[in-house]
């Protein structure tokens, strides 16, 4: 049960009130966005609430167990807060979501009702649906590392130890031909062997994606001109001549990590577990039952 602070218990015992919902949603590049159901914007907390923003909810779905409670908030993708690039970016991915009750002639009454983040997103024409999951969401998520052959490790994180920064795992270049939405051919990688940037990433510095970030799903090279498809085509398309810096990749094999990278002591998998061959295969006479792995 909420506890509401006393003014506004009172404005609420008066009969006549003055509400309005606020929402505040806090974006992972850091920038937060008010939006209220008020005819005029309404601030706090420093932040703005502003009103016609295209944004308005739904009625709170709510249970007593622990299943993800759920609302919907519909935005207009016209809106000068709310644009369908940013959708298309991610930026609204995962957001914090802040649900405030608040008396609009003093916002110091005001009450926080509900927390939660965005989830998936559904875009039409003219208009976006966003799920706004409640904080049970997060218990549905994996917390600790896997018992698994692979490396749980992310390639160049404090575990891991690799300094991506240094030339042999850091290359740029430039787009010389584009051969599809997201796959193109690009000078500049000559120096490095097919394969090395695959599963890797791209951090564009020039062009319509600049500053953006994208999954390299594959990395080929044709005499000095090497060839580059990544995970997911970007928001905005590519152009020739648009210029990246393009990091290595790590398939999480032991393997790999010795091969490529002489870091098998960061190794962070279980490569001798046996594999599921060995869990599901019968057991026979002549069989070596040894735990290796095949």
């Amino acid at each position: 049960m909420k506890n509401l602070p006393p003014a506004l218990q009172a404005h609420l015992d008066d009969g006549t009130t003055t509400l309005s919902w606020c929402w505040r949603i806090s974006r992972s590049d850091g920038v937060a966005l008010g939006f209220t159901d008020h005819d005029r914007t309404l601030s706090f907390d420093g932040t703005a609430f502003e009103p016609e923003s295209g944004f308005a909810a739904s009625e709170i779905r709510a249970g007593s167990d622990l299943a993800v409670d759920a609302q919907d908030a519909t935005g207009v993708l016209s809106s000068n807060r709310i644009t369908e690039t940013d959708i298309l970016d991610g930026r609204w991915d995962n957001a914090a979501v802040e649900l405030w009750r608040v008396n609009w002639a003093d916002t110091g009454q005001r009450v926080l009702l509900r927390r939660g983040a965005v989830g998936q997103i559904r875009r039409g024409r003219m208009a976006f649906v966003a799920e706004v999951r409640s904080l049970a969401h997060v218990l549905g998520q994996t917390v600790g590392r896997t018992f698994q052959a692979g490396c749980d490790a992310a390639l160049g994180d404090a575990r891991c130890g690799i300094n991506l920064d240094n030339p042999i795992y850091k290359g740029a270049g430039m787009v010389t031909d584009l051969l599809r939405d997201r796959a193109f051919l690009a000078s500049g990688l000559s120096g490095f062997d097919a394969g090395r940037f695959t599963s890797g990433t791209l951090n564009w510095s020039s062009g319509a994606n600049a500053g953006r970030i994208a999954e390299v799903l594959a990395h080929g090279l044709d005499g000095s001109i090497a060839a580059l498809t990544l995970l997911e085509a970007p928001v905005r398309a590519i152009a020739e001549g648009d210029s990246f810096v393009a990091r290595a990749g790590c398939d999480k094999r032991i393997a790999t990590c010795s091969a490529r990278f002489a870091n098998v002591a960061n190794f962070r998998g279980f490569p001798n577990i046996p594999g599921q061959d060995a869990v599901l295969r019968y057991a026979s006479q002549d069989g070596g039952h040894d735990g290796s792995v095949l």
